[in-house]
């Protein structure tokens, strides 16, 4: 047979991303769909995050702008105390709680009151922070082990490819190049799973920063203004 038309005679490989996919091995097509139903993961995570992130930049605003208006500290806790703050309010609530408590009943439990309420805005900020970079380790796993999960799937194309090849005993390049494209598709799904990831989680952990700054210095100050209280109410006692 004339080996123009034993190249003729081989089968036709549909060079089109499903076709790609459809006639890839069993273990490449589940690497790829793997990396495909993680990168859609990914991108859930990254929309709820981001209006996440919004929704709580908005409420802190808000929550300053009431804080400083000049409200009483009373009024201003007994506004919040009936939701489920987050954010700022919830660190201002769990501070007043823990004041509150310590002037309830007839024993006054004042004595390292400020330790005490430094300690409950440490654990009410960690708190929040977990609440805030939830999920993003997925983000961080996706984007470093994506290339080297597409890279498995294309080592295991490649090897099947060369198998075939060896079998036919044909190394045109109508033979090869298919073979070798569809394990190439597989590093391709993995980059496209892991480059978003990062981006993101890169952006998300810094918004995750800003917001715990934001925390941090609220509960000094917060702290600050009992602290000054505390050793307002000590002085008259005495």
């Amino acid at each position: 047979m004339n080996p123009a038309d034993a190249v003729q005679a081989l089968p036709v490989h549909e060079i089109t991303l499903f076709g790609l996919f459809w006639q890839a091995h069993f273990v490449v097509k589940v690497v790829m769909l793997g990396l495909l139903g993680a990168s859609v993961w990914c991108w859930a995570i990254i929309v709820d995050k981001t209006l996440l992130f919004r929704r709580t930049r908005a409420e802190m605003d808000a929550f300053e702008e009431s804080f400083w208006s000049g409200r009483s500290l009373e009024e201003l806790y007994r506004s919040f105390n009936d939701k489920a703050p987050t954010g700022l309010g919830a660190v201002f609530v769990a501070a007043m709680r823990e004041w509150k408590r310590s002037f309830e009943g007839s024993g006054r439990s004042i004595h390292s009151l400020g330790q005490r309420i430094d300690k409950v805005l440490d654990v009410t900020i960690q708190r929040e922070v977990e609440r805030l970079e939830s999920r993003l380790l997925f983000l961080a796993s996706i984007g470093s082990a994506g290339p080297y999960i597409g890279l498995f799937g294309t080592v295991w194309g490649i090897m099947t490819a060369f198998t075939s090849i060896a079998a036919s005993k044909n190394t045109s390049l109508a033979v090869v190049a298919p073979g070798i494209a569809e394990a190439l598709f597989a590093t391709a799904i993995g980059l496209f799973a892991a480059i978003p990831a990062v981006l993101a989680y890169n952006k998300l952990q810094a918004s995750v920063a800003k917001a715990q700054g934001r925390l941090e210095g609220f509960a000094d100050e917060f702290s600050a203004i009992l602290s000054r209280q505390i050793d307002e109410r000590l002085a008259l006692a005495a």
